[in-house]
């Protein structure tokens, strides 16, 4: 069997040649106006085909592990394809987490060469100086691709016939919560995500998809899904400019489209302001933190022939469970509305296990090991399956951590807090690492956030430790809201104290802190960091901790 998912793009340029694959904007020259280009499934697959032949020339080969650092859009999509087809092995590391820890994650992949723009391979090579892989980087510059043009069509490569557990690419971690890390996906595992992505969503040939983070867009040729490349800046996402989205999503007329909340926070507020409806759009596919309830519910009335999808996974294991927005809105309704009691994620994925265990801070060595929490009972989330990865790269004492092993496969845990409810569902109540323990208690992130995120002048909160069993709540207001004066300052905390003394679970939080904006993870520029705000917090207040 054939598990090398390039192999999808050569099947598509055979059944839809002329089909677009790919849609871009470009601008010929500084004084005309942005126009639309597009490449074919059959014009990708020969594309492909010739930069296979430049890479083998320039001494890449089967694994080889190839640094990328190519800006997301269609010279992305066409290497990554090229680099699977010859059974090179793509390294893919976020460039936001800064360049020092950029390449320090480069080092320990041990990559063997590197693919980006002239800017990038000049810092590659500065950073990588003392290692053999800065002699073998190749710069994407209009002298490569006119001679990647001199071999199109000339030459037709079959796809590497990748065995199941062969290495297919290293994807590092955002480092939300901790050090990155390298997940190792074997070609048995995109093989999978691509099956489980197109079944549970229903995704035909032939739609059109703006992925608003680029690991989305590698998917869509095997899917036989047209990728608008979006205008934007992939290392800045909460930075786009929403009516260059939104225009995208019309002129292309867009049926399926993935992003963060904090993306589709923004795209909603200009669809409200400027009343623009999107009656293309079949599914929104939402990912990245918790979306709120308040969102989902909104950006429905905007999408009158779509739905809103909230998978729930992380690199390790994508995706585990998925659930619509028409489901969310059914469920988390009482006490449960608006995340009071976690966010419910939906039942587990064809194929996928999940277990709600006790926590535990150690090595976890096999699943005998473990205590399953009864039902309703928060604790820590482990998942199995073929879309769950087996290993970190070159970290050994990070897997013996992650994974619990069973007969013939690991489970990972998820550094995740959830319970599991009598019908299925799982409802996800915040990362392991910080929730917060009190003299009264264990406090989760998402069911204490849920309670203040509901007053109209609070953006988002965050749930810290303080230390010495004290828990704090930092507030980002709404723009237009945020206290100017000592006594503005006073009100706001009275506000904030009388709706924690509202609710038992809040009921012992006292200590109120305010930020403009919150610290957020690079890939999505929606997850809190939490930790980091906790200690520069201490650190103001000369706590220890």
């Amino acid at each position: 069997m054939q598990f090398n998912v390039s192999n999808f793009l050569s099947t598509q340029a055979k059944k839809n040649p002329e089909a677009n694959a790919v849609i871009f904007s470009y601008k010929p020259n500084f004084w005309t106006p942005k126009s639309y280009s597009n490449l074919s499934f059959r014009e990708l697959d020969a594309m492909v085909d010739a930069l296979v032949h430049q890479f083998l020339f320039m001494g890449v080969e089967r694994g080889t592990r190839v640094l990328l650092m190519v800006k997301p859009g269609l010279d992305l999509i066409q290497i990554v394809f090229a680099l699977l087809k010859l059974g090179a092995v793509p390294v893919v590391i976020d460039p936001g987490m800064g360049l020092g820890r950029f390449f320090e994650c480069a080092k320990q992949s041990k990559v063997g060469a590197i693919i980006g723009g002239t800017a990038a391979i000049t810092l590659a090579k500065w950073f990588l100086r003392t290692n053999e892989c800065a002699k073998n980087a190749i710069t994407i510059n209009a002298q490569f691709k006119r001679r990647v043009k001199k071999h199109l069509g000339a030459n037709q490569y079959d796809a590497f016939e990748a065995q199941a557990d062969d290495l297919a690419a290293v994807m590092f971690t955002s480092g939300s919560t901790g050090k990155a890390k390298g997940v190792c996906y074997t070609h048995r595992m995109f093989y999978a995500q691509i099956q489980l992505i197109q079944e549970e969503y229903k995704i035909e040939p032939g739609e059109v998809d703006l992925p608003m983070l680029a690991v989305f867009a590698l998917f869509n040729p095997a899917l036989g899904m047209c990728t608008v490349v979006p205008e934007m800046n992939p290392s800045r996402p909460s930075k786009i400019n929403p009516k260059k989205i939104v225009d995208s999503i019309l002129k292309n007329q867009v049926t399926n489209s993935f992003g963060s909340p904090v993306i589709w926070s923004i795209i909603l507020k200009y669809c409200q302001s400027e009343q623009i409806m999107l009656p293309s759009l079949k599914r929104v596919i939402m990912a990245g933190a918790p979306a709120p309830q308040s969102l989902l519910e909104q950006l429905k009335e905007y999408m009158p022939n779509g739905e809103i999808f909230t998978p729930y996974g992380a690199t390790e294991a994508l995706p585990v469970s998925s659930l619509s927005a028409t489901e969310i809105i059914e469920k988390q309704v009482g006490g449960l509305a608006n995340g009071r009691k976690g966010n419910c994620v939906g039942r587990a994925m064809p194929n996928i296990s999940i277990q709600v265990i006790e926590p535990e801070e150690g090595v976890i060595p096999t699943i005998a090991n473990v205590k399953q929490c009864a039902t309703g009972v928060i604790g820590e989330i482990i998942v199995s399956g073929p879309t769950v990865t087996q290993r970190y790269d070159e970290l050994p004492s990070a897997t013996k951590l992650s994974k619990i092993e069973d007969k013939g496969f690991f489970w990972h845990r998820m550094g995740d807090m959830g319970w599991m409810d009598e019908a299925g569902f799982l409802w996800f109540c915040g990362r392991k690492a910080e929730r917060v323990t009190t003299d009264e208690g264990i406090l989760e992130t998402v069911c204490c956030e849920a309670i203040f995120n509901q007053l109209d002048s609070v953006s988002r909160s965050a749930l810290i430790d303080l230390g010495q069993g004290r828990a704090g709540i930092v507030i980002e207001p709404e723009a237009d809201c945020y206290p100017q004066t000592q006594d503005a300052v006073e009100s706001f905390k009275k506000k904030l104290r009388d709706c924690a003394l509202g609710d038992p679970l809040t009921a012992s939080i006292q200590d109120f802190f305010f930020r403009k904006a919150f610290p957020v993870d690079v890939r999505h520029n929606a997850k809190i960091h939490r930790l980091s705000l906790a200690k520069a917090i201490r650190e103001e207040l000369k706590l220890g901790g």
